[in-house]
């Protein structure tokens, strides 16, 4: 009789695991669209409807800009000055972190509050897993009726789109804007997406497109068509996951925002010392190692703190809150500034560390509003030595240790 009841239940966990995996996942994608720009337009209803550009001065690089000044050619992270000689009526607006932060945890807590599970995937972006949500709301009219919920409770526009996972409903949503609202069923996936450029893929920029353009690949019709083995042997690993994607297969789980994650890292000292020279190398080595981290993993950080242990194993820690970033030099700054206010004693230190929280998916890799187009491309040069020759390849010398021995 045991034997009959282990039996019924191995059954009924193999059956139900079978039904499990023949279940049609539902996953929305939601994006506030130009989403800088609209929460410049709430502000100020002067600057609805005209050319909008959210930068810098002369120098400085496109944040985000309007439907109206994209019709001009203008394009984010493009150089103003380049902007301007597209779009010269163009208003030039510079960007408040602080107001879009803020707006964006308004939004995600609308969101949260309605849906059961939600990635923010940037500042402007989130994912919803409403699988099995279809028998009781469906899925389409849930993300409508919330995006609706969102609209009118912030003034902010978004698109939308629903499909079987995540790279298809993100593809969607793009081609749906502004304010789209769109639903690819499993059965029209293949259909919606072969007709479009390799470029709607995620992962594929503008080196991959160039280069698979060279050799005739240029839509996802195309691509698809390509024997996996192909592409693989083209583009290593990344080739077969961009061939997968072509055929709308996509297993990435929605994985729940939580603000509280961290990262950090800290230095206790072989000798304790009063070296603030050296504290403050080491602390600026630290910001630099996590700041790569922290653009690699596409995050961005708004809660800096810096701690200190004394020889007497006090430990001290304060923390600021800030504007959404990943950028060395910004939060090098904000580092230094704690250390001083933190460091009051004459007393040796044992140890100094940094962390890093609230941290939002995002790849905004420096302050577009005041940097330069220069120092963006100092960034971007700077990451790529990293990538292939190490983190210690290249740094600031502020952070070298230069004394001799």
């Amino acid at each position: 009789m045991l034997l009959l009841a282990t039996t019924n239940v191995t059954h009924f966990v193999i059956i139900c695991t079978t039904f499990v995996l023949m279940v049609t996942r539902s996953i929305a994608h939601m994006d506030l669209d130009t989403f800088f720009v609209s929460c410049e337009r709430l502000l100020n209803s002067k600057l609805n409807d005209i050319p909008l550009i959210i930068g810098g001065g002369d120098r400085g690089v496109v944040a985000s800009c309007s439907y109206e000044a994209r019709l001009f050619g203008v394009r984010s992270a493009m150089p103003i000055r380049m902007a301007m000689r597209l779009c010269p009526q163009a208003r030039i607006v510079k960007g408040d972190m602080d107001l879009y932060s803020k707006m964006s945890n308004t939004v995600t807590q609308i969101i949260e509050e309605k849906a059961p599970i939600v990635e923010k995937a940037s500042i402007d972006e989130f994912y919803l897993d409403l699988t099995g949500m279809d028998k009781l709301f469906g899925c389409y009219k849930f993300t409508d009726e919330l995006v609706k919920t969102v609209t009118k409770e912030t003034g902010l526009p978004l698109s939308f789109a629903v499909s079987v996972n995540k790279t298809v409903s993100k593809i969607g949503t793009g081609e749906g804007k502004p304010v789209g609202r769109l639903e690819i069923p499993e059965a029209s996936v293949q259909p919606f997406l072969n007709p479009l450029s390799i470029q709607k893929i995620p992962m594929v920029g503008r080196v991959t497109f160039e280069y698979l353009s060279r050799i005739g690949i240029r839509t996802i019709e195309k691509l698809a068509e390509m024997p996996p083995e192909y592409m693989q042997q083209l583009l290593g690993k990344n080739g077969l996951e961009i061939w997968r994607k072509s055929h709308g297969i996509d297993d990435s789980p929605v994985e729940p925002y939580r603000e509280r994650k961290t990262i950090g890292t800290e230095k206790t000292y072989e000798r304790d010392t009063m070296d603030v020279y050296q504290m403050k190398a080491d602390l600026l080595r630290m910001v630099e190692s996590l700041c790569f981290q922290l653009r690699n993993e596409k995050w961005l950080t708004s809660v800096v703190t810096v701690k200190i242990k004394y020889a007497n194993f006090d430990t001290e820690t304060k923390q600021r809150k800030i504007a959404y970033t990943s950028a060395d030099h910004t939060l090098s700054t904000i580092v230094s500034e704690l250390f001083d206010s933190l460091f009051e004693r004459r007393m040796r230190l044992r140890l100094v560390g940094v962390r890093f929280g609230g941290l939002v998916r995002g790849q905004q890799q420096i302050n577009l509003f005041e940097d330069t187009e220069e120092k963006v491309a100092l960034y971007q040069a700077m990451d790529k030595i990293k990538r292939r020759f190490g983190m210690d390849a290249i740094g600031r010398c502020a952070g070298m240790n230069l004394k001799s021995e």
